[in-house]
């Protein structure tokens, strides 16, 4: 590969997450509890560049997000203030992922 096709690699957090203690498998996503104000949360966050991509897993138990973020810590610290928090949403992982090929 020539120096002109060459590209740093870029580096992500991707959160996986499972559903909480609250989350009601028995009601769609848009009627659980908190509802708005979960929405209201993550649409901030991807208003500011935090969340590259996200959402439900087949099933819609379980999430992925792409965030830009300096560390995990910053990742667990941000995603605390979401009213889902702990209720609705638990973190399972934070893993970091090197973009190698295509790009977000």
């Amino acid at each position: 590969m020539s120096a002109d096709h060459q590209r740093k690699p870029t580096t992500f957090l991707v959160v996986r997450n499972h559903s909480g203690p609250q989350y009601d498998p028995s009601r769609p996503v848009q009627e659980q509890s908190d509802w708005p104000a979960h929405v209201s949360f993550m649409n901030e966050l991807d208003e500011v560049g935090f969340i590259v991509v996200g959402g439900p897993l087949a099933g819609e138990r379980r999430t992925v997000l792409v965030v830009q973020a300096e560390s995990e810590q910053a990742v667990r610290d941000t995603l605390a203030r979401d009213p889902w928090s702990e209720t609705h949403l638990e973190i399972d992982t934070i893993e970091p992922w090197l973009i190698r090929l295509g790009s977000l």
